[in-house]
C-alpha cells in the first residue's frame, strides 16, 4: 500500500487560469476548510505544456506554480478522448479552442470529425497533480464514459460539457446543474482519490 503525503497546510494554490476549472475545484475543496487562490489570481505565468499525457502535464503545472509562490499547488489536466479520432482531441482538448478559448468551435470541430462514423463513444479524463515547494508529487486519475450528442445541449458546465453525455443519465454535462455533475464526473473521480489519500481523516 502506498504511503501517501498528507496535506496539513491552510492555503493551496489551484494553478489554473480556467476559470471554469478553478469554480468546479474551490467547490470541491470547500468541505475541507482550505483557503484556495488561483494562480492568475497570483499572476503567475502558465508553463507550456509539454508532457505527453494528462498526468505529465498536471504534475507540470503544478510544480510550477508551488515553487514559484512556495506554497503547495494543485493542478488539473483534463480533457476530451474520442476514441473514433484516434483519441483527439485529448491533451490537446484545450488548444483545439484555440487562443480565444471558443469551444463552441472545438465541439464543431470534433463534430466534423465523427461525419460518417458510427461510433461516437468518448471519454472525459482528469489527471490531478497537488505538488509541495520541496519538490514532492501525488498524482491521482478519474475518467467517466459517455458518448457524444449534436446539436450541444445546456449551458452549464464549461468546455465540451454540452456535447458529452454520460453513460446512465440523459442530460448532458452542459444540463447537469454543478451537484450532479460534481458526482459523477472524472474531476470527481479524481478527486475522490486525491481526498482519501491526502486530505481524509
Amino acid at each position: 500500500m502506498t504511503n501517501h503525503r498528507r496535506f496539513s497546510e491552510h492555503k493551496l494554490i489551484i494553478a489554473s487560469h480556467n476559470q471554469g476549472k478553478v469554480r468546479e475545484i474551490h467547490d470541491l475543496l470547500r468541505p475541507y476548510k482550505i483557503e484556495v487562490v488561483s494562480a492568475g489570481a497570483l499572476g503567475l505565468d502558465a508553463p507550456e505544456e509539454t508532457g505527453t499525457t494528462f498526468v505529465a502535464n498536471a504534475e507540470l503545472k503544478a510544480r510550477a506554480a508551488a515553487e514559484a509562490a512556495n506554497l503547495p499547488a494543485l493542478a488539473d489536466d483534463s480533457g476530451l478522448v474520442v476514441p473514433a479520432l484516434n483519441g483527439d482531441p485529448g491533451i490537446y482538448s484545450a488548444r483545439w479552442a484555440g487562443p480565444e478559448k471558443d469551444f463552441d468551435m472545438a465541439m464543431g470541430l470534433v463534430e466534423d470529425g465523427l461525419k460518417d462514423i458510427d461510433d461516437r463513444s468518448a471519454y472525459f479524463v482528469a489527471a490531478l497533480a497537488l505538488c509541495w515547494p520541496d519538490g514532492h508529487c501525488e498524482t491521482f486519475e478519474g475518467r467517466v464514459d459517455g458518448s457524444l450528442v449534436w446539436p450541444p445541449r445546456g449551458a452549464l458546465g464549461f468546455g465540451y460539457d454540452p456535447m458529452f453525455l454520460p453513460h446512465g443519465n440523459d442530460q448532458t454535462f452542459g444540463e447537469m446543474n454543478p451537484d450532479a455533475k460534481h458526482a459523477i464526473s472524472h474531476r470527481a473521480d479524481a478527486f475522490t482519490q486525491l481526498t482519501r489519500a491526502c486530505f481524509a481523516d
